[in-house]
């Protein structure tokens, strides 16, 4: 089954009183600009979840730069927004995915399995003529139960001791020149973690929505030739999009190393490398 849904189809299930719709919009150059643009037009009874406010704790010395929150608090922040364990859930943004796909990751790691992203986002929506609002929604407050699935992600720690274990593959999600160590705008240190493949989340997309099941299947051929797939990025927030291209593929099963390349590069001993090489 697709974690993806189209404009048209959502706009179908509009009035299903077990829809919950989520707003992720976000600019990491400028942290308001999301909720200000949800205030100004967004999908009809669609909820603002903010990525520093809402999916992330504030950063520490370790950790990376989007830590979770504490997930029983994230629970009861998703009851108060009339999220529930029965509710099916779409999550979108206008950035490809990159912060629906965070979203996505934080209520599947909750053991919520009924969400999905809205493929092409509020651009999509807009684009198939669909009407927006600048309405804020409310909803009676209900229980989510969190079920954490631990074996969802990886730490630091983990990923040390497996550097030269042939049957892990890392793949790091960000855009090519972070990834050689040709820039670095945002982190300490540029480079990436020893042994990692570059596969940027970006070529996931095409026009803004998700390449075709077999084009990814294509795209992600290097993981069938190993027992382990670990994920990363910058912070763990685009990490996630690749882990939706993988199950779009028909590939499962891959982790997530939540602190990702803000967090190995935090620690004075991490190993780096740069260029194309692993």
């Amino acid at each position: 089954m697709s974690n993806l849904i189209r404009p048209q189809d959502l706009y179908t299930e509009l009035t299903s009183p077990s829809l919950r719709i989520v707003d992720t919009r976000f600019d990491l150059q400028d942290p308001k600009a999301g909720r200000q643009a949800y205030r100004e037009a967004h999908l009809p009874g669609a909820i603002y979840f903010d990525l520093d406010e809402d999916l992330s704790t504030p950063p520490g010395r370790h950790g990376g730069r989007h830590p979770l929150p504490d997930m029983e608090a994230f629970a009861v922040r998703l009851g108060q927004a009339g999220i529930g364990n029965d509710s099916s859930v779409v999550v979108y943004d206008d950035s490809g995915g990159m912060f629906a796909g965070r979203f996505w990751w934080m209520l599947r790691y909750l053991g919520h399995g009924k969400v999905k992203l809205l493929d092409g986002g509020f651009t999509a929506w807009q684009a198939a003529g669909f009407e927006v609002t600048g309405e804020i929604p409310t909803f009676d407050s209900t229980e989510f139960k969190a079920s954490v699935q631990a074996e969802m992600m990886v730490d630091r720690e983990y990923v040390m001791r497996r550097l030269d274990d042939p049957g892990l593959l890392l793949i790091d999600a960000r855009a090519a020149e972070r990834y050689r160590g040709e820039v670095e705008p945002i982190d300490s240190q540029a480079g990436h973690i020893p042994s990692a493949i570059n596969l940027p989340f970006a070529g996931n997309l095409r026009e803004g929505r998700f390449k075709p099941a077999e084009e990814l299947r294509k795209r992600y051929a290097v993981t069938e030739e190993v027992e382990e797939v670990v994920l990363y990025c910058g912070s763990g927030v685009s990490a996630a999009h690749n882990l939706i291209a993988l199950e779009e593929a028909g590939i499962r099963g891959a982790k997530l190393y939540l602190g990702s390349w803000s967090d190995w590069c935090s620690f004075r001993d991490a190993p780096i490398a740069t260029g194309e090489d692993g």
